[in-house]
């Protein structure tokens, strides 16, 4: 469970040295910072996507997971509460910076598996491995969004937490297929938040959020159903 709190930790160090570096840099860089970043998104997200695109179960799992994630998320809001609650504290986008990077933060395998491998088998190498990735993610991030993201902290550390929780209740709920259609839904996510870090298309993503937990949902319903 520590390294949970590393994972939250190297987050909120990360923002501050990224902070840091965006009081002593100028405008210029700091959006050269951010496009590198929506690239960085982008391509990450559909590589992503892609590799667990071929390794699916369910081929269309995640187009259902998508369409009604989006639903859910815009009948509740989402995006509209989220921009009217960063405006109270920051004049950027702070929105788009705490959706990519709890995006980035939270999907993949290194972010699933980890508190899984330290639930089941005490070994926390992907936990530690996921926090040094991050800690570097944020300090880029910040640069560009300012120290507001230390926030996605909390998310990674109540994601991981829930993660590691339903691991040591259930060994059998957590499996590869599961990790599989999460990592595809989260992929997708991560590059359509790449698309609008890039100012190519706002994709709404944080309306979209909701979708991540469809494919627990329905493996649940399976596993319930014995479907």
């Amino acid at each position: 469970m520590y390294a949970i709190v590393i994972n939250a930790l190297a987050i909120v160090v990360g923002s501050a040295i990224g902070a840091l570096f965006r009081r002593s840099i100028s405008q210029t860089y700091i959006n050269v910072l951010n496009t590198a970043m929506g690239l960085c998104a982008l391509m990450l997200g559909s590589k992503v996507a892609m590799e667990n695109m071929q390794k699916t179960t369910v081929p269309v799992l995640f187009i259902f997971c998508l369409s009604l994630g989006g639903l859910v998320g815009t009948v509740l809001k989402l995006d509209d509460r989220m921009e009217r609650t960063t405006k109270r504290f920051s004049s950027t986008n702070l929105s788009q910076g705490i959706v990519t990077g709890i995006l980035l933060c939270c999907v993949g395998t290194l972010a699933m598996m980890g508190p899984v491998m330290s639930a089941l088998y005490g070994d926390n190498t992907y936990l530690m491995t996921a926090a040094t990735l991050n800690l570097v993610t944020m300090i880029v991030l910040a640069s560009s969004y300012g120290f507001g993201l230390a926030i996605v902290s909390v998310a990674v550390f109540l994601w991981m937490s829930g993660i590691y929780g339903i691991a040591l209740l259930s060994k059998t709920f957590i499996s590869e297929e599961l990790i599989c259609e999460v990592s595809l839904v989260g992929g997708i996510l991560i590059a359509a938040s790449g698309l609008g870090v890039l100012h190519i298309k706002d994709c709404k993503t944080i309306n979209l959020l909701p979708a991540l937990l469809m494919p627990m949902a329905y493996f649940a319903l399976k596993s319930l159903f014995g479907w």
